[in-house]
C-alpha cells in the first residue's frame, strides 16, 4: 500500500494499492482479450459509450475537481477545468470513430484503398503534475480508434485516475477495455515496455526516464509517444504592449506552482525595456494570490512533495533575486513564486527544468540574439513572444525550435490542436485531428480488377 499525501498540508489522505508484476501481466492480459471484443464494437456505438463517459464524467466534475484539489494541491478552479478537459476531450473524440477513414489511391489494374487499424493494448504512462488531463489525452483517442488501454498513474496522484477508470465501467466500458493500475514506476509502467501486448507507450514525464522508455520500447520496434521536459522562453520585444506581457507573465510561469512543462520558465526582454519590464512584473508577481487550494480566490497552491520544495530551493540558493511573493507558512509543502537575474547563460537557474515557481530573467538585443538564446537549450517544447509587429513575430515562429508557440498569449495547449514537443523534449504529437491516427497502423489494399 502506498500513502496518498495531500501537499497543502501534509495529511495522509488515503492508502491505494501498489501493483506487482504478476497483477500487471493479468491487466495487461485481460486487455489483450478485450481487445478482439472492443475493436468490433460498430463506430457508432463505441461513439455513444464515449459520449456517456463524458456524460459521467461532467456528473461528477465536483467530486472530480475535490480530489485533485486534495491530492495535488491544484487550486480549485484549474481543478475544475481540467476535470471539464476530461469531458471535453472525450466529447470530441467521440466524433471520431465513424470518421476514422481511409483512401482510395488510383492504381493501374484495380482498387487501391487503405484502412487504419487499432494497435491493440495501449499503455498510458501518466505524471503527477496533470493527471486527469493527460490521462484522458492518452486514453480518448486511444479507444476511440478501438484500441484497450491500461493506464498507470503516478504514485504521488493516483486519486483521479482511480476514479475515472470506475466511472468508465460505470458508462458501460466492457471489461478489459480501460484498466486503472497504480504502482511503481518501475514495475507497473516498466512492464508495459518490456509487454509484447502492449503495442505503444504514451509517456509523459522526465526527458531522462522518456530516454529509457524510448530504447526499450526499440527492443520490440513498439510504437511511443513522449511529452517530456521543457525550458520555454517568453520573449518580450520593446514594441510590446508591455503592460498587458507582464500581466500575463506571472501565470505563464507560475500556474501549478511552475510544476508545467510548458512553464515560460526564461523570460527574454529587449534591453531598452528590460528595467521598465521588469518594474512593471514586479507589482504583478507580488499580486498573485499563492492560497489553499480550495480557496476559489486562490491562483497557485503548494508543491507536490517536500523533495520537490527541497529541489526548487536549491536552484534560488545563491541565486540573484529580484523579487518574490508571498506563500502560507505552516504545514504543506509552499513556495513563494520568486524571479531570479540571471548573471549568465551558464546559471543552472537558466539552464535546467526547475519544475517550481522560479523565473529566470535575461535581458537581448535584437531578434538575431533573441532566437540564439530562445533555441540555446535541449528542450522545445513551449513559448510565447510579445510583439505588435506581424511580420516579427512570423519571423520569431518559424526560427524559434518549439513544438508549441503561442503570439501575444501565454497559451497554446488546446486538445483540438497537436501537442508535442521538438528536440529532447518528445517525440510525435497528442490531441489535435490527427491524433487518432498515432493509434492506428495503416493497412494498404490492392484489389485485382481481374
Amino acid at each position: 500500500m502506498t500513502d496518498v499525501i495531500n501537499p497543502a498540508d501534509g495529511t495522509v489522505l488515503t492508502s491505494v494499492p501498489s501493483l506487482g508484476l504478476a497483477e500487471t501481466d493479468a491487466a495487461i492480459e485481460s486487455a489483450q482479450r478485450a481487445f478482439a471484443g472492443w475493436r468490433q464494437v460498430a463506430p457508432g456505438d463505441r461513439a455513444r459509450l464515449l459520449r456517456r463517459f463524458a456524460a459521467l464524467v461532467d456528473a461528477h466534475l465536483d467530486e472530480l475537481a475535490g480530489l485533485e484539489v486534495r491530492n495535488a494541491g491544484h487550486t480549485v478552479g484549474n481543478a475544475r477545468w481540467e476535470a471539464g478537459n476530461v469531458r471535453d476531450v472525450l466529447d470530441y473524440y467521440a466524433g471520431a470513430p465513424e470518421r476514422l477513414t481511409g483512401r482510395q489511391i488510383p492504381v493501374a489494374g484495380g482498387l487501391d484503398v487503405t484502412f487504419h487499424e487499432p494497435l491493440g493494448v495501449v499503455g498510458i504512462i501518466v505524471p503527477w503534475n496533470f493527471p486527469m488531463p493527460i490521462a484522458g489525452w492518452g486514453f480518448a483517442p486511444a479507444l476511440a480508434a478501438g484500441n484497450t488501454v491500461v493506464l498507470k498513474p503516478a504514485e504521488l496522484t493516483p486519486l483521479t485516475a482511480i476514479r475515472l477508470g470506475e466511472l468508465g465501467r460505470e458508462a458501460g466500458l466492457p471489461d478489459g477495455v480501460f484498466t486503472v493500475l497504480p504502482g511503481k514506476g518501475s514495475v507497473v509502467g516498466q512492464r508495459f515496455v518490456t509487454h509484447p501486448a502492449v503495442r505503444k507507450v504514451c509517456f509523459t514525464g522526465s526527458t531522462q526516464v522518456g530516454k529509457s522508455i524510448m530504447a526499450g520500447c526499440a527492443d520490440q520496434v513498439k510504437r511511443v509517444t513522449l511529452e517530456l521536459g521543457g525550458k520555454s522562453a517568453n520573449i518580450v520585444f520593446a514594441d510590446a504592449d508591455l503592460e498587458r506581457a507582464a500581466a500575463s507573465a506571472p501565470a505563464s510561469v507560475f500556474d501549478n506552482a511552475g510544476q508545467d512543462c510548458c512553464a515560460r520558465s526564461r523570460l527574454l526582454v529587449q534591453d531598452s525595456v528590460y528595467d521598465r519590464f521588469l518594474a512593471l512584473l514586479e507589482p504583478a508577481v507580488k499580486a498573485f494570490r499563492v492560497l489553499d487550494p480550495v480557496s476559489p480566490d486562490a491562483e497557485m497552491g503548494p508543491l507536490i512533495s517536500a523533495g520537490q520544495r527541497s529541489s526548487v530551493a536549491g536552484y534560488v540558493e545563491g541565486a540573484d533575486v529580484a523579487f518574490t511573493g508571498s506563500a502560507p507558512d505552516g504545514d504543506g509543502w509552499w513556495f513563494p513564486p520568486t524571479v531570479l537575474l540571471a548573471r549568465s547563460t551558464a546559471d543552472r537557474h537558466w539552464r535546467e527544468e526547475v519544475f517550481g515557481p522560479v523565473l529566470s530573467v535575461l535581458p537581448f538585443r535584437d531578434e538575431q540574439d533573441a532566437v540564439r538564446l530562445a533555441n540555446d537549450t535541449a528542450y522545445g517544447l513551449s513559448g510565447s513572444i510579445w510583439t505588435r509587429d506581424l511580420g516579427r513575430a512570423l519571423r520569431m515562429s518559424c526560427a524559434v525550435e518549439s513544438g508549441n508557440l503561442s503570439v501575444n498569449s501565454h497559451s497554446s495547449v488546446r486538445y483540438w490542436t497537436p501537442f508535442g514537443g521538438m528536440k529532447e523534449s518528445g517525440l510525435g504529437r497528442e490531441l489535435g485531428p490527427d491524433a487518432l491516427l498515432s493509434f492506428t497502423d495503416t493497412k494498404n489494399v490492392f484489389l485485382a480488377d481481374s
